[in-house]
Parts: structure tokens; C-alpha cells; sequence
């Protein structure tokens, strides 16, 4: 049984926001065309950044490139299970320093980057469910990254396909309610 996926709120949310979810499903015949890839992408470089300093870069596979098989054998053997059938697999990589010194907000403007990537993936009716279940120092080797570049996350993205599908074991958080600390729990001053 799936359950509703849109979330609670005190207020309305845009619907992009108010519905997106974190699925393990994804329709394995479905494929992210080279349109959708770049405009994930320049969503992701119109993130703010400190200073303009845009300091994320990005380890793109789409399923038909070798890279997507190069990300997947970083991924944690329960991740790699699901993982396989997304349609792109993204790795974040946060630029710590540039020739000018170090970037001490690079890790937090990589989140923002990777933020922008998932509003502008729901418009195009995609899915992305974001991950730290991987081998950071292999990406570091695999694709030869600079020792000021530190891999923070990798995303699979895709069509959303059906939970029920899955196995017992990755279903779970599918079939659960989204749930959210209350705001009170959030808001430190106001």
C-alpha cells in the first residue's frame, strides 16, 4: 500500500515542493533525455553561491554512458540494488578551495546547487532520491578529482516507478508517511 505523498504543512507549499518524496522506485524502461540532463544541470549552476563562487561540479551519467556503470560500482551494494534502475546517476563535488583560497561554503552551496537540480527535475516530471551510501575515495580515483575536490553526494534520477514493486527491505520508506519535525522544533529564535 502506498500512501499519500504529499506532504502536511501548516501552509501551502508550491506543489513542487509539497510533493516531492524520496522513492527507490524508478521505471527501468524510462530514460532522461539530454534536454532534461541539461536543464538539471543549468538549474544547478544558477544556484547562489558565497561570493559567486560557484564551487560545484558534477560527475554526470546518464544509463547510457559508461559513466553511470563507473558511479553504480561506487554505490553501497544496498543502493546499487535500487540504484541500477534509475535513469542518471549525479555525484556532487564540492570545489574546497580555488586560487584565490580556501571556499570555507562550498559544501553548503553544493547542497544548494543539488536543491535547485530536484525542484527543476520535478518539473520535468523526475524523481531524484539523493544518497551518501557510496565510496567517496573511489569516486576521488575513478575519475582522477583533485585533492581540493571532495565528492559530498550522489543522486539517482529518473521516472518514478511503482514501490510496490520493490522488495520488503527497500519499500519501506515508500509505503511510510512523509514525516517532518514540527516547525516549533525548528525555529530556534523568531
Amino acid at each position: 500500500m502506498t500512501t499519500s505523498r504529499h506532504a502536511v504543512t501548516s501552509t501551502p507549499l508550491h506543489p513542487l515542493l509539497a510533493t516531492r518524496h524520496s522513492t527507490r522506485a524508478f521505471a527501468a524502461d524510462a530514460s532522461v533525455t539530454k534536454t532534461q540532463a541539461l536543464a538539471l544541470m543549468e538549474a544547478a549552476r544558477w544556484a547562489p553561491s558565497c561570493g559567486n563562487t560557484q564551487p560545484t561540479r558534477f560527475i554526470v551519467g546518464r544509463k547510457e554512458s559508461s559513466t553511470f556503470g563507473r558511479i553504480l560500482a561506487t554505490l553501497t551494494p544496498g543502493n546499487h540494488g535500487w540504484a541500477q534502475y534509475a535513469s542518471m546517476l549525479v555525484v556532487s563535488v564540492a570545489t574546497l578551495e580555488n586560487k584565490k583560497g580556501p571556499l570555507p561554503y562550498a559544501e553548503y552551496d553544493a547542497g544548494q546547487a543539488m536543491s535547485h537540480l530536484v525542484v527543476q527535475a520535478m518539473a520535468e516530471g523526475l524523481t531524484v532520491r539523493q544518497m551518501a551510501g557510496f565510496d567517496k575515495e573511489m569516486v576521488s580515483k575513478e575519475f582522477d578529482l583533485a585533492a581540493t575536490q571532495k565528492p559530498l553526494s550522489c543522486a539517482a534520477i529518473g521516472v518514478a516507478g511503482d514501490p510496490a514493486a520493490l522488495p520488503d527491505d527497500l519499500r519501506g520508506p515508500d509505503d511510510s508517511p512523509r514525516d517532518r519535525l514540527p516547525l516549533d522544533e525548528l525555529i530556534l529564535a523568531d
